[in-house]
């Protein structure tokens, strides 16, 4: 039924939770996507350049952070708010109005290479993008 949801997505009234959604890289390009939006902060192994319109690299999380993540310095629920306050300096604020402007013309369809989209940043940009447009972060992420 993605036909039927691109109609429906593609009249007025659509919300943010609508045009901004996730997905992993290593999926199938589908037109449904829009504009695809890659949130890493290294390019992905095996990814072609056309599989990606805009590379946002300062929303993925900083490396120490990633680092620390990845070395399981840290937990999950200690990464959780660095990552969210880094995306309060000023480069990341840059990407995230692109984001913005980009949902005003369509879809959004934000990339990473992580497997599991709970414990994704992904995730996390997803839900603080659908806060700042004014509407609580859905209990279950937008992923398709």
């Amino acid at each position: 039924m993605l036909f039927e949801r691109d109609e429906a997505f593609k009249g007025r009234g659509t919300t943010a939770g609508d045009r901004i959604v996730t997905k992993r890289v290593y999926e199938p390009a589908m037109t449904g996507d829009g504009t695809r939006v890659l949130v890493m902060r290294y390019w992905p192994r095996g990814i072609r350049r056309e599989k990606v319109d805009v590379w946002l690299r300062e929303l993925a999380p900083v490396i120490p952070l990633l680092r620390s993540y990845l070395d399981g310095k840290i937990t999950w629920a200690q990464y959780t708010p660095q990552y969210q306050a880094g995306l309060q300096r000023p480069e990341a604020q840059a990407a995230l109005a692109e984001v913005r402007r980009l949902a005003q013309r369509g879809r959004v369809t934000l990339l990473c290479g992580c497997p599991d989209p709970r414990q994704c940043h992904r995730t996390l940009l997803h839900a603080h993008l659908l806060d700042s447009a004014g509407r609580g972060a859905p209990d279950e992420p937008v992923i398709e």
